[in-house]
């Protein structure tokens, strides 16, 4: 899949929609969409507190989505957008689920699994890499972690 800077904007402007409903709910703002045949199939947002489970990352919920859209736990023909770099839990299941693509807009300097910390995702020791490409709306979805952090530094 090949995609317009126009088209990787529209998807990642959906993605920061979805990262507003996380902080709609006091969440960590992070949300993901997933992408086949240029249409949207999944839709998520970190729902941690909202689920009470430590692995509802934006990108798990996403995957699981798109999984049950599909049919098959093989994602093969899709592609991610994500709002920040994902994780290290959230790297590893990207590469099982056989992402070819990842985008996201900005890094992730503590805890990001791409590119920041590791580079899990591209790594020639696995037997799984795939594109992977940041900056998409890079200033708009830090910003929105950043508000959210300042906001829960005030409170």
């Amino acid at each position: 899949m090949t995609f317009t800077e126009e088209e990787k904007a529209y998807f990642m402007g959906q993605a920061l929609l979805e990262a507003q409903k996380a902080a709609d709910h006091e969440e960590v703002p992070i949300g993901a969409v997933i992408v086949k045949d240029g249409e949207i199939i999944a839709r998520s947002y970190n729902a941690r507190e909202l689920h009470q489970k430590a692995t509802h990352h934006a990108e798990i919920c996403a995957i699981d989505l798109a999984n049950d859209v599909v049919g098959n736990w093989r994602l093969i023909d899709c592609a991610l957008f994500v709002t920040i770099e994902p994780c290290v839990m959230c790297s590893g299941a990207i590469s099982l689920a056989r992402l070819p693509q990842v985008y996201f807009g900005a890094t992730n300097p503590k805890f990001g699994g791409a590119v920041s910390l590791y580079q899990i995702l591209e790594d020639p020791r696995l037997n799984h890499r795939l594109h992977v490409e940041s900056g998409i709306l890079e200033a708009e979805c830090a910003q929105m972690m950043q508000k959210f952090f300042k906001n829960r530094r005030k409170k």
